[in-house]
């Protein structure tokens, strides 16, 4: 079962396909190149939203897409939910 995906492989955040539970041992599809991934929850996924791929410091750049789609505001650790609270669009 496939559990998240990313759309390029330079993707630091995937996307749930499924709700998860914290601490899931997940299955992924880079859908660039159809390579099978594999990623651990660190707190619950709703359906459709990000996840951390890798550690975050303040500062960083999320991709998504293969595109910038934010600047990271509070520190993430692989596995963590990627939204509002702690990731913040470059445009303003």
């Amino acid at each position: 079962m496939i559990h998240f995906l990313i759309h390029d492989s330079a993707d630091t955040v995937a996307v749930a396909v499924t709700d998860l539970a914290a601490g899931a041992e997940c299955t992924g599809r880079d859908l660039s190149t159809n390579k099978t991934l594999t990623a651990k929850t660190a707190e619950a996924i709703p359906l459709g939203h990000k996840f951390a791929l890798r550690d975050f410091a303040v500062g960083d750049t999320a991709i998504k897409y293969g595109c910038e789609i934010g600047k990271v505001v509070q520190p993430i650790r692989a596995g963590q939910h990627v939204h509002v609270h702690n990731l913040k669009t470059k445009r303003w």
